[in-house]
């Protein structure tokens, strides 16, 4: 068992032309599904998984039924090869992690891989660091400890005990694949993936020197907007998918991109989101700094806040076409939200309500739930409540 992110990067390291992933994501193993891999290590295609489909179709509808060969019988005939991993990828994340920077300021903190298939990675690979690290939910459990494994706030509270009773100065959690990473600083306050994806531009862009666009999705802060205008860098928003970025990783140089869920990657790695290397980018940044997490997220909030975010689902009663649910929520479109007037609506993923401080309301359906999502981003804890609770109010109508 190995994280998505691993089996991404084996695919390109070996010049494969694809991979295969089985697995449920953050749901239980009734849930198994399969990802396929394209040979640039991002997610396939629409139109290479379309083709995959009609050859299982094709090969089930033939009288002699599917091409089934005993596994240990394919592995004596070495078309089964068993191998593992995890050494080339670590010596790729070496490549593009400052290890002796970290080594210099070694940090002391926890790991939580929430059960899933991330268990051991990031510890792992900073063996020998001087690090201090402790890991929590490592073992095998199936059932996840009967929570989903994201990597959000209200699914942390064994982190929070553990940084609370002095395990670690901060904390790590990636998600049941680990290709999406959180954080939680010292006093046990959640660090969304919008704080860490602007302390990695921050980070990469000052004290690395790079360059490169920068890419998000329609649900992710515009914080990143605020860094990538200050440093000259062209901004690219997508619709929600980390598909959507990669499609620019792999046509342009690409600084950094990612997405509100967790999913990040920048340059120099596979075009898909990696749990692990984004925890490590940022102990990385806090071995540079010489200050906390908390610190480093005020001071973040000083230069491109402040901003607060928060998102909720709301559970359709009945499938709702997108094109009527856009139609609405363009029809109800307010001039003004929370004392701000409304500057620009998106119908990029949904309907995205922007404002001129800089806020915003995004009201779309989920694409793998019967959920509707309703995600605000304001510069104060009112403004984002009452984007909230508008949202709510359309959403539960359209519900």
């Amino acid at each position: 068992m190995l994280p998505p992110p691993v089996i991404s990067y084996a695919v390109k390291h070996m010049h494969a032309i694809g991979g295969v992933m089985i697995t449920a994501s953050h749901n239980a193993p009734r849930y198994n599904g399969v990802k396929l891999k394209s040979a640039l290590g991002n997610s396939a295609l629409p139109e290479q998984c379309r083709q995959v489909e009609v050859y299982l179709n094709d090969n089930e509808l033939q009288a002699r039924g599917p091409n089934i060969m005993d596994f240990e019988k394919a592995r004596e005939l070495n078309l089964i090869r068993k191998f593992n991993p995890i050494p080339a990828y670590y010596d790729h994340l070496r490549k593009l992690i400052d290890f002796d920077l970290i080594a210099e300021n070694p940090q002391c903190f926890v790991v939580d891989s929430m059960y899933g298939s991330g268990r051991g990675v990031i510890r792992g690979i900073l063996q020998g660091s001087g690090c201090e690290i402790q890991e929590i939910r490592s073992e095998m459990n199936p059932g996840f400890g009967g929570v989903h494994p994201e990597p959000i706030a209200r699914y942390l509270k064994p982190l929070a005990g553990a940084i609370g009773a002095g395990m670690g100065n901060f904390g790590l959690v990636t998600d049941g694949d680990a290709d999406r990473i959180g954080a939680m600083d010292e006093r046990g306050n959640f660090v969304d993936p919008h704080k860490i994806m602007a302390l990695a531009l921050r980070h990469l862009v000052e004290r690395r020197h790079m360059t490169g666009s920068v890419v998000r999705t329609v649900s992710t802060t515009r914080m990143i907007d605020r860094l990538a205008k200050k440093y000259g860098l062209v901004l690219h928003e997508t619709p929600v998918g980390f598909n959507h970025i990669a499609d620019y990783m792999m046509k342009e140089d690409v600084l950094i991109g990612g997405e509100e869920s967790g999913g990040i990657s920048f340059k120099g790695h596979i075009p898909e989101g990696d749990g692990p290397i984004m925890g490590l980018l940022l102990v990385e940044i806090l071995a540079a700094s010489n200050a906390s997490l908390y610190e480093l997220v005020e001071d973040l909030q000083k230069e491109v806040g402040p901003t607060v975010y928060e998102r909720t689902d709301l559970r359709l009663k009945s499938p709702v076409p997108r094109e009527k649910m856009i139609e609405t929520l363009l029809q109800v479109a307010p001039q003004h939200l929370g004392g701000e007037s409304v500057v620009e609506v998106s119908k990029l993923d949904g309907v995205k309500y922007i404002l001129a401080d800089d806020s915003w309301l995004l009201i779309r359906p989920s694409g793998t739930e019967p959920v509707l999502r309703v995600y605000a981003e304001g510069r104060s804890p009112e403004m984002m409540k009452a984007l909230l609770k508008f949202g709510e109010e359309i959403a539960n109508k359209i519900a």
